[in-house]
């Protein structure tokens, strides 16, 4: 169970939810992960839900990136201007410059600020030298806010769905085994059985990753063949938030960037690289008296991806970061500089920032 919140016994969360869904009448076939679209628009009527591979797959434009299946899935990329004045600065320091910053309770205003001097990354102190060194570590990066009774659920019930919210978050991002490759199957578990064309995504992305098909679009998995995890510390920064949504489901929001610092995989490696992921993950709690659900699972709603070091034009399927030699012998050209730590503005901003631009050139890492 993640920290914080207050929670109920499983076994009363789930009887109360098979009491519900036992009532159920004239509920939809199935829910929609339609809203993964730009739109993040749901059908209005009760009936079954239009899939969303009505959508149109966005043409492949010039550039070093890659947007997939009109997901907002933007990628600030592995080729950073590691120039003194724009590499991440405050971070590895004494006194105030250093100390843990207080949870994010709102989107920032700014960026997080840089120094002129640059500190590389060690394998003692992975996050040196980039603003994420002052966060938290695993949840507790991820703040929750204060559970109150919201459409079909109690003040109790809603801290329960805050709580495995963020154990969907450390299953699918956090978890040691899905970053060596695994399957995430307490993850997986958690999403609504019923959602065909969820189903269909997870049952194909695994063994044949495409744009369309990434598992990185929810999912962190390393290369591990060619890179492994520094330390036991992945750091990250967001939120949770949520409100009532359609059908008086509960609609949970999740905006939160990972830090992963790597070595190569072979034996003695000491380069630190850093790959950052930033997911907005939506899901609906949904009253099983009007939405066909299994007990203490969710429907997804809508996921976007930002990621930065982490292949550009690749889809194998796993974080594939690159280190000095790679990004020294990449073209940068000149395509838009993006702030990978920077959360003062949402993915969908991101991406209708980028215009053309496919493959951006981050600005730190």
């Amino acid at each position: 169970m993640g920290k914080g919140g207050t929670s109920i016994p499983d076994e009363e969360w789930e009887r109360f939810l098979r009491e519900a869904e036992a009532g159920a009448q004239g509920a939809p076939k199935e829910p929609s992960a339609r809203a993964r679209m730009v739109t993040r628009r749901l059908q209005e009527e009760t009936g079954r839900p239009e899939g969303w591979r009505t959508h149109q797959l966005p043409p492949r434009r010039r550039g070093k990136g890659w947007y997939a299946v009109g997901l907002l899935v933007t990628v600030g990329l592995l080729l950073v201007a590691l120039a003194p004045g724009r590499v991440a600065g405050w971070f590895g320091g004494e006194g105030a410059a250093s100390a843990p910053l207080a949870a994010e309770s709102e989107r920032p205003e700014q960026p997080p600020a840089t120094q002129s001097a640059p500190q590389l990354p060690t394998t003692d102190e992975p996050f040196r030298g980039s603003p994420a060194a002052r966060w938290a570590d695993g949840t507790s990066g991820i703040s929750l806010p204060t559970a109150r009774a919201t459409g079909w659920m109690s003040k109790q019930q809603v801290a329960q769905a805050l709580d495995r919210s963020r154990d969907f978050l450390a299953a699918s991002s956090l978890d040691r085994g899905v970053l060596r490759g695994e399957r995430p199957k307490k993850a997986i578990a958690l999403i609504n059985r019923h959602q065909q064309d969820v189903q269909h995504y997870l049952a194909t992305a695994f063994t044949k990753p495409s744009p369309e098909n990434d598992p990185l679009l929810l999912f962190s998995r390393l290369a591990t063949k060619k890179v492994r995890l520094v330390g036991d510390v992945v750091k990250t920064r967001g939120r949770i938030t949520y409100r009532e949504g359609k059908r008086g489901a509960v609609e949970v929001t999740t905006d939160v960037t990972y830090v992963y610092p790597v070595v190569r995989a072979a034996a003695g490696s000491t380069e630190v690289a850093r790959t950052i992921v930033r997911r907005e993950v939506v899901m609906s709690w949904d009253n099983p008296a009007k939405v066909i659900i299994e007990p203490g699972t969710f429907s997804l709603v809508s996921y976007k991806m930002d990621t930065t070091n982490s292949g550009c034009r690749t889809f194998t399927g796993y974080l594939t970061p690159e280190f000095s030699a790679e990004r020294a012998a990449e073209d940068r050209g000149d395509g838009p500089e993006f702030d990978p730590y920077d959360r003062s503005t949402s993915v969908d901003a991101l991406m209708q920032e980028a215009g053309d631009a496919k493959c951006w050139n981050a600005t730190r890492l």
